[in-house]
């Protein structure tokens, strides 16, 4: 009888626990909810140069990681300051993917961005876009040993002669031999 009684008190208990914590996950209409809030962001200079089936990867990243910090949806939404619990969530998820590949140069030096500075021609297809990018984050990687190395370079990257601009114009040369002309003015005094 011991057992019948510790067998049912041991399953009772397992019931309650997986009760409460498939209670605890999102359900489909607060992740939608989610994912739609995450929509504001789509103007982040990052977010803009995703593809919309890129863009949906990237907030059902967003959304997971805030589902696993925060179980219960009902108590997320009752945070204090949960607007800038949603933007750190962000940024943290774009830092994260641009530490696991660098390749995302593209979405941090957008293609026409580059063309209207006289980085790139224009009309490259998306072949010769791809070998750029793959190029630039080589030389990237190459130089920095960090991610937080290579935003601060982007943070301090104010003048045309600047280590990341060398870098764009070294692969648009050697991939194009596209030859950037930098006319020096003298200013008298």
């Amino acid at each position: 009888m011991k057992k019948i009684l510790l067998s049912l008190s041991l399953i009772l208990a397992t019931v309650a626990i997986t009760g409460c914590s498939q209670k605890a996950k999102w359900d489909h209409k607060q992740k939608q909810a989610m994912r739609e809030n995450l929509r504001q962001y789509r103007d982040m200079i990052y977010l803009q140069d995703l593809t919309e089936p890129e863009f949906i990867i990237f907030t059902d990243s967003v959304t997971g990681n805030i589902e696993e910090v925060y179980p219960v949806y009902a108590t997320f939404m009752q945070i204090p300051n949960v607007d800038d619990t949603i933007d750190m969530f962000v940024v943290t998820t774009i830092v994260e993917e641009l530490d696991a590949d660098a390749h995302n140069m593209r979405h941090i030096f957008p293609y026409r961005y580059l063309v209207s500075q006289g980085i790139l021609p224009d009309k490259l297809t998306h072949e010769q876009q791809r070998q750029f990018y793959k190029c630039l984050a080589q030389k990237v990687n190459n130089n920095y040993s960090s991610t937080e190395q290579f935003f601060n370079a982007i943070l301090a990257d104010t003048t045309a002669s600047s280590q990341i601009a060398t870098f764009q114009s070294q692969c648009a040369n050697e991939l194009f031999n596209w030859v950037i002309e930098v006319d020096e003015v003298i200013i008298e005094q």
